[in-house]
């Protein structure tokens, strides 16, 4: 089957019940993701993708000096730094990721003496390989390469969100070239993480706002999609699952996704999206990760929680392809992501 990558192998396991001495079929987590992602027969909806991530170094907006650091993030508030980049960040509030202050592509003069980042570096790329090989297949879960802040997000971090924004319509050109050459390094990233073995990518670039897209469908064609395309069909080449991640409101480049190969779509918002048209879209051509409103498992009741998960898993996962997740990370209370995976065993089974 495509896309079952290491550790996938053999398919299905054979359990015998005690209690009426018959014969069960088993699948572990992986297995079940992978019928899932397929439309195919999974035991159960999950609340997860089993996932083991690797990074490279720099991923996380880490700089050339910070050995060690998992995310560049986990400093303490008011710190600045640079990444790999050269993107300038300031912390200004606890418990959320840094602001992009210094965007060092901001003035088209600049690109001629910028260095772009090496992906051969062993400084960024070490780290993959040090993953692969801590990585135990018989924990039955995908093995994931990062390309956290894909293009959009790394253009807009590199150029200035408003200035790319700008440039898309007074330089094109300036603006594909920053496009270009971020995935250029993307696609020598890619090359790492195939021959350290990866199964699946994932990759985020947030695409929309509560109401509408940040950039419109004709930007998007242009500009966007054709750097994709490149990233893409390298990893489908390959046999390789690809989960993409955009916030907000992104129901007018549902199509665009499944054209690419994008194989699971993360967080699907359920309050920026119409779930039923959704879900009409991609019903058995892309699974869909989320549905449950973050808002809702924070402030909501129990008995709200057990309502959402059974709705999302009645319209998102009646036909397989669903995964029942909240639509952002935050740091839930616990009695109401308690409830929250308590309704999903109980309504995905």
């Amino acid at each position: 089957m495509k896309g079952q990558g290491r550790g996938a192998a053999p398919y299905y396991k054979c359990a015998l019940v005690a209690r009426g001495l018959r014969t069960a079929l088993y699948m572990n987590d992986k297995q079940n993701a992978l019928e899932t992602i397929h439309f195919g027969k999974p035991d159960r909806i999950m609340s997860r993708v089993p996932a083991r991530v690797v990074a490279y170094h720099g991923a996380n907006h880490q700089g050339y000096g910070d050995a060690g650091i998992i995310d560049g993030h986990e400093r303490p508030v008011g710190a600045r730094w640079t990444d790999i980049w050269g993107v300038g960040w300031h912390k200004e509030h606890w418990g959320a990721m840094g602001f992009p202050k210094i965007n060092p592509l901001a003035e088209i003069g600049a690109l001629r003496s910028y260095q772009w980042p090496d992906p051969d570096d062993e400084r960024i790329c070490a780290p993959i390989y040090e993953s692969a090989a801590a990585f135990d297949e018989r924990d039955e879960m995908f093995f994931v390469g990062s390309h956290r802040d894909a293009l959009w997000e790394k253009s807009y971090m590199l150029v200035g969100m408003e200035n790319i924004m700008v440039y898309f319509y007074t330089d094109p050109q300036y603006a594909k070239e920053i496009l270009r050459r971020i995935m250029d390094f993307q696609l020598g990233i890619a090359k790492h993480y195939i021959k350290a073995g990866v199964d699946m990518v994932s990759l985020s670039d947030d695409m929309g706002t509560q109401r509408a897209l940040l950039l419109g469908q004709a930007i998007f064609d242009e500009f966007l999609e054709p750097e994709y395309k490149r990233l893409f069909e390298l990893y489908k080449s390959s046999g390789i699952l690809i989960d993409f991640h955009s916030c907000g409101h992104i129901e007018p480049l549902l199509p665009s996704f499944i054209a690419l190969g994008v194989d699971i779509l993360n967080p699907v918002q359920a309050t920026a999206n119409d779930l039923a048209a959704v879900v009409a879209v991609t019903n058995r051509k892309m699974a869909l990760k989320g549905g449950i409103s973050t808002g809702l498992l924070m402030d909501g009741t129990r008995s709200q929680i057990r309502e959402a998960v059974k709705n999302a898993i009645s319209l998102l996962g009646k036909d397989g392809g669903y995964f029942c997740c909240p639509d952002q990370g935050m740091p839930f209370p616990p009695a109401n992501y308690a409830a929250f995976e308590e309704a999903v065993e109980e309504f995905g089974a």
